[in-house]
């Protein structure tokens, strides 16, 4: 990706000197308020029948302080080990989160305006081995996360060293797909889906339940393709490959894969975040299309 000469996000809390700690004060941000309506202008549909008819249903496992919304990886260790900025690589990354992250608000932007509303911009948060949100704490180990509560991205820069190495998913667009994968969990936070999703989460069996947290994490995978889609429309930055390292990043998440890797089998109905062909589809779908309307993993029998 040629991505040196992009815009910086100034919505990003640096607390990886601190090892983790409490909540500081967010820069910059966007203003104004999404309402439940926004489902209907940007996903086409009545906002009920989005996640698949009335009594709330929908929303997020993102307040699950254990695995608020996040990608999916039980990467085990504490994070990085590197000190802050102190080393090249180090550095190079922040920078890069900042511009995928500035990418992400230019595109949600435009996407919000031409639904004839204002995007509200998430904060992320760098850390390393361990951090407080308002979902509760969280390790290095549970990977990237998002926070509702807070409406803060979450992750630890030494995870792209286990994407690279455990997951065999290196690259700068692959890592770009993290962010924005997370930064998707946040568009659902506004449109109300993750409030819905998390609701129904007290009514369901756990097997239920899991079912509902596929189509929620396929649908942030489709969205993460949305920004894929535009942001290379307007900036015209990937090189050879990139498509490509994304692709492979969207494989090796599957749950079926991690299963496999982790213990030797899969179990269908534990899946959480879908299988490796499913996050796959809804990726590319997104990145294809770039089309809204082209999202709803709710309003089907098998996303």
């Amino acid at each position: 990706m040629r991505w040196e000469d992009q815009r910086r996000s100034t919505n990003v809390e640096d607390r990886r000197a601190s090892g983790g700690g409490g909540p500081r004060l967010a820069m910059g941000g966007g203003i104004g308020t999404i309402i439940l309506v926004l489902i209907v202008l940007l996903l086409g549909g009545d906002p009920m029948a989005l996640l698949g008819g009335g009594g709330g249903r929908g929303g997020g496992r993102g307040a699950d302080p254990l695995d608020p919304g996040g990608l999916g990886f039980p990467t085990p260790g504490g994070g990085s080990s590197v000190a802050v900025d102190a080393d090249p690589q180090e550095r190079e990354r922040a920078e890069f989160v900042k511009t995928i992250l500035a990418s992400t608000e230019d595109v949600w932007k435009d996407q919000f305006a031409k639904a004839g509303k204002r995007y509200q911009e998430p904060v992320l948060v760098m850390f390393r081995g361990q951090v407080q949100s308002h979902c509760g704490a969280a390790t290095a180990a549970v990977g990237p996360f998002y926070c509702p509560a807070d409406s803060k991205v979450y992750i630890d820069l030494g995870f792209f060293d286990e994407l690279a190495r455990r997951f065999k998913a290196p690259g700068d667009f692959a890592q770009a797909y993290v962010v924005a994968h997370e930064v998707g969990h946040h568009i659902q936070n506004l449109l109300g889906i993750s409030d819905q999703v998390n609701s129904a989460r007290q009514r369901m069996s756990e097997t239920d339940y899991n079912r509902l947290s596929v189509r929620l994490e396929l649908q942030a995978d489709f969205l993460a393709g949305v920004w894929a889609h535009h942001a290379e429309k307007n900036k015209r930055w990937l090189e050879a490959g990139d498509i490509e390292e994304g692709l492979r990043a969207a494989t090796a998440i599957g749950d079926d894969s991690i299963q496999k890797q982790t213990q030797g089998y899969v179990v269908p109905e534990s899946f959480t975040h879908g299988s490796a062909e499913q996050r796959l589809r809804w990726f590319k779908k997104g990145l294809q299309t770039g089309n809204l309307d082209q999202g709803d993993t709710f309003n089907m029998p098998d996303p």
